[in-house]
């Protein structure tokens, strides 16, 4: 039986051959399809790759902002020059875009290297304070002229304030962006931060003296720049009594990082040096606690300062003003002058109003360089006397 079986399976030789030839439809349809797939995966990886290029471009432009924003550096300068050296030793505009917070990290930065790779000649950065214009311009001008390169100029003022000075005055330009200030207020301390960070951006200014716009000076400029620069401490006015008004405005909520034994108040109008200025500006422990206990009725802008220089570097504080205030009126403000009180006789009792002041470990009659608090109206009175018993 099984050798009558025919084979059921054909040979190779007489299966037939299926494999028709595609149709010129077929091939057109699946060549759409390729082509269709390579395009959607080309766009998704450019969609892709933009969107990972934008994000480290944002990433790494604001890490660069920080040393060189661009609003600072850029303006007025070649595009071989916008991020050369000069322009980030030493500021030629002083509008940028940081925050606050991206402003104190800036200036706090410090060289580690000793030498500078510049010639740099230190300088005196005077910090004004006002809400609105500077009647002492004029005056403040004067006293400037003959010396550039010795000094800087910043001046914080209400945010939206343009001062109205003449091209060629020494506060043309110098606005720094400023935020609201209120009298008594933690705002005041942020308005010093603000002008002792704007100054550090410059590396040659060497001594930090904050003024208002009721400030005059009482010697000329060769006097001041010798006596601050020449000096081994700095002047920050700051002491202890037991009344309601330093005292009475210490919060126990503050220790024990602040004690009663530690708290000290004085005038506002500090003078440092840049050592002393980066650490006030680089503090968030000590600033935050007076941030949230300092109120209300605290006025923190003249126990911050005081305090935390007397808690950690007592030793390079004269503990002294070199702003003289006449405050025996009494009342929450100090006595304000006026052209009737303007006289040599005056301006010689201010002069050597200083009693027991020390100066590099020695006793010294020259206590005071500056003077508040004038009205407007002293103005023409002080420029008729520059030439005389101001000498400048």
């Amino acid at each position: 039986m099984w050798g009558d079986m025919k084979p059921m399976l054909k040979s190779q030789e007489e299966i037939p051959d299926y494999n028709f030839p595609n149709s010129p439809r077929k091939d057109w349809s699946i060549g759409l399809v390729k082509l269709v797939t390579i395009s959607v995966i080309f766009m998704a990886g450019l969609v892709i790759g933009l969107a990972i290029s934008a994000h480290f471009g944002r990433y790494y432009n604001s890490q660069t902002d920080l040393f060189f924003p661009s609003t600072m550096y850029t303006s007025g300068c070649g595009e071989k020059d916008c991020m050369d050296f000069k322009n980030f030793v030493k500021p030629s505009n002083l509008m940028h875009s940081m925050t606050d917070q991206q402003l104190h990290w800036r200036a706090s930065l410090v060289p580690k290297m000793e030498e500078f790779p510049f010639n740099r000649v230190p300088k005196v950065a005077f910090l004004f304070m006002t809400r609105g214009p500077l009647p002492f311009a004029p005056l403040w001008d004067r006293f400037f002229k003959g010396h550039t390169g010795l000094y800087s100029v910043y001046v914080h003022t209400l945010p939206d304030y343009k001062l109205n000075v003449s091209k060629d005055s020494v506060f043309y330009g110098r606005q720094i962006p400023s935020e609201e200030v209120s009298w008594g207020s933690i705002s005041l301390v942020d308005a010093e931060k603000r002008l002792l960070a704007n100054a550090l951006l410059d590396f040659s200014n060497e001594r930090f003296v904050l003024l208002s716009e009721s400030c005059i000076p009482v010697f000329n400029f060769p006097t001041v720049y010798e006596y601050l620069i020449n000096s081994v401490q700095s002047y920050v006015d700051s002491y202890f009594i037991p009344t309601p008004q330093c005292e009475g405005r210490y919060n126990r909520r503050m220790a024990p990082h602040i004690t009663l034994n530690q708290w000290r108040k004085g005038s506002e109008w500090f003078e440092l040096n840049r050592e002393l200025a980066i650490n006030v500006l680089a503090d968030m422990k000590y600033y935050s606690l007076f941030r949230k206990h300092c109120r209300p009725s605290c006025y923190p802008d003249e126990h911050y300062i005081p305090t935390f220089l007397h808690k950690f570097y007592g030793e390079l504080n004269s503990n002294r003003t070199v702003t003289w205030v006449d405050w025996s009126r009494g009342g929450p403000h100090p006595a304000r002058y006026g052209a009737v009180n303007i006289t040599e006789d005056f301006i010689l009792s201010i002069r050597n109003n200083g009693t027991g002041c020390m100066y590099n470990g020695r006793p010294t009659t020259v206590c005071y360089l500056f003077a508040r608090k004038f009205a407007p109206s002293a103005l023409e009175p002080l420029m008729n006397m520059t030439s005389t018993v101001l000498e400048f």
